[in-house]
């Protein structure tokens, strides 16, 4: 729906690419509104803004004033119930989350109660999984990230077949993964900027640290607890925090680990860019190689490329087109059918560009 600039308020999320005096995007589709990013639309007078009808934080968004034309639009525009799942899960997330920094202890029980109903819908909506890193923020990125690692990681362990009992156990495994971090100073994991050596000593404790609040549980598996503790591990023995190598790391851990990094690399954080799955898989595949155990790495690729023939995606050179094919030898560089031209590239013959994101 479309509403004036003064209606606008944090956590607000673009419907649309938001043009100025040129034909690149000023803000991208997507993007979620900050503090920062309300001040840059009022400094430049921009009139109308085209944003969803929910917030970030799941809630609707129910601004004073609609602009009469889309008022129909807003009317009819269809919820999503996955994604509003997601979202409400972020947040139910967060304020265990804050409860375990005030030293309350983990409740599995209501964990699973909050968490179960999602990951069964996410496997309803695989596709959607896809869009979930745009909602994103530098500020909430802790809760998205621990939510998405347990779809993600489930979505894995479904695809290597898996029993449902079992990717449940994955999925419990990577939305738990990062509890760890809520007994670090705030100061530290929201740092904007690289960490120093001290800070990322620090930092690498999480794991163990996410492994006892979780040792002695009811209903905790063994195998729950390796993945939370070896979730950072590496095939090379380059990880952390025990430096183990490939015969010792369990299987639930390696899925978990491929979905953490997955996840961090298409994010915006306070010290990363993010980048586009297209960029991700490709790094996952080929400068990741050894890291990683390849049947995860390839159940990801297989499951995430699955759903992007029709989508849409941008160019890094701003053009926006639908991806009508992908080669099996060249995941990465689909044909891209671009929106203003139709006319037909293939990636793998254009050295200097590549899809910089996916949008719908």
């Amino acid at each position: 729906m479309k509403v004036k600039r003064n209606q606008l308020q944090e956590g607000c999320i673009l419907a649309s690419d938001l043009f100025l005096l040129t034909n690149q995007p000023f803000m991208k589709k997507n993007t979620v509104l900050n503090a920062e990013l309300l001040e840059v639309i009022n400094r430049f007078l921009v009139d109308v803004v085209d944003v969803e009808n929910k917030l970030v934080t799941g809630e609707r968004f129910t601004p004073q004033e609609i602009i009469e034309e889309d008022i129909q639009t807003a009317r009819e525009k269809k919820e999503d119930p996955f994604i509003d799942m997601y979202l409400s899960a972020v947040q139910t997330y967060k304020k265990y989350f804050q409860g375990w920094q005030s030293g309350l202890t983990v409740d599995i029980a209501e964990l699973r109660k909050m968490y179960l109903p999602l990951l069964e819908k996410a496997m309803d909506h695989q596709g959607d999984i896809l869009k979930l890193h745009h909602y994103t923020t530098k500020e909430n990125y802790l809760y998205h990230h621990a939510v998405f690692v347990g779809i993600l990681s489930a979505l894995i362990a479904k695809s290597l077949h898996f029993s449902k009992a079992e990717w449940i156990q994955v999925g419990i495994a990577g939305l738990m993964s990062d509890a760890g971090m809520s007994k670090l100073p705030n100061q530290l994991i929201t740092k904007n900027g690289p960490l120093l050596q001290i800070e990322y000593e620090e930092i690498k404790k999480h794991p163990i640290t996410s492994y006892n609040m979780l040792k002695g549980l009811k209903g905790v598996t063994d195998a729950v607890l390796l993945a939370v503790l070896q979730h950072h591990e590496r095939e090379d023995g380059s990880g952390y925090p025990m430096g183990v190598q490939a015969k010792k790391i369990h299987a639930f851990s390696q899925m978990v680990a491929v979905a953490d990094v997955y996840h961090a690399m298409v994010s915006e954080r306070y010290y990363r860019t993010k980048q586009s799955p297209f960029k991700v898989i490709e790094a996952l595949n080929q400068e990741q190689f050894g890291k990683f155990q390849p049947s995860v790495i390839q159940a990801l690729t297989k499951e995430l490329l699955r759903y992007l023939i029709g989508i849409t995606a941008r160019l890094n050179n701003g053009e926006i087109g639908e991806i009508i094919f992908i080669n099996q030898q060249q995941l990465t560089q689909p044909m891209v059918k671009l929106e203003n031209s139709e006319e037909i590239i293939n990636l793998s013959t254009q050295s200097s560009l590549y899809i910089a994101d996916i949008l719908y």
